[in-house]
């Protein structure tokens, strides 16, 4: 789930002495968004009126999430809080870095599937492969990557830690060599759930809507946003 604790804004208010080290202030000019600047005589260090930082807002982590989850892009969001570009990419990292995917249900039922995009350019393919849980319609695990069995793998390995009863997948060959065929399931319809969900994660995701000018520039900026959206729809 998605943790959005954040620092409290540094605001300072009809001030008469220093905050950190309690000298003398005398003004010391305009700033750019046109409130006054202090200048302490002790430590020299400049303060300013009514000093405001919409990143450090309590809720604006939330509404990071709320807004990168409803499909739209890293400028509009930016736009809309009133942060700048560089802070809000900080910001999604630090968020998925505090983000736990779904507690799997053992000998559950459950289903594997890859969905194609691109990272920074469009010959630069990659794969997102994904477990999706059918009882609790929940995101377990995913990884990124070529459509390769060292890609499927770390999927498939943490699945099959849950001891399930069933894993359906399609009929890509690589999965014969990672699952067990007593388990392992490519019948008609078997992936019907999470390919649903593929189209809605499309839906949801600007970077990976269809037609679109909007795409990931970094592979790491990628599964952080990956990361909180899974988080955040359990």
């Amino acid at each position: 789930m998605v943790n959005s604790n954040t620092s409290c804004i540094k605001c300072v208010d009809g001030i008469n002495t220093c905050i950190y080290c309690c000298g003398k202030l005398l003004k010391n000019g305009i700033s750019r968004a046109k409130k006054q600047r202090y200048k302490c005589k002790d430590c020299n260090k400049t303060i300013v009126e009514n000093y405001t930082y919409n990143a450090y807002f309590s809720y604006i982590n939330k509404q990071i999430v709320i807004l990168l989850t409803e499909g739209l892009g890293i400028r509009s969001i930016a736009r809309i809080l009133k942060i700048s570009v560089s802070t809000l990419l900080k910001r999604i990292i630090a968020i998925s870095d505090r983000v736990n995917l779904p507690v799997m249900t053992p000998e559950s039922s459950y289903e594997i599937d890859e969905l194609c995009t691109f990272v920074k350019c469009k010959s630069k393919r990659i794969w997102i492969v994904y477990a999706f849980e059918r009882e609790t319609k929940n995101i377990v695990g995913f990884n990124v990557g070529p459509r390769t069995n060292l890609t499927l793998k770390k999927v498939v390995d943490k699945v099959l830690k849950a001891n399930p009863q069933v894993l359906f997948t399609d009929r890509l060959k690589n999965y014969k060599s990672l699952i067990h065929q007593c388990i392992h399931k490519t019948v008609r319809f078997g992936t019907n759930n999470i390919e649903r969900a593929n189209l809605t994660l499309r839906t949801h995701l600007k970077r990976l809507n269809r037609k679109t000018i909007c795409f990931s520039k970094s592979e790491i900026m990628f599964k952080a946003v990956l990361k909180i959206y899974f988080g955040s729809v359990a």
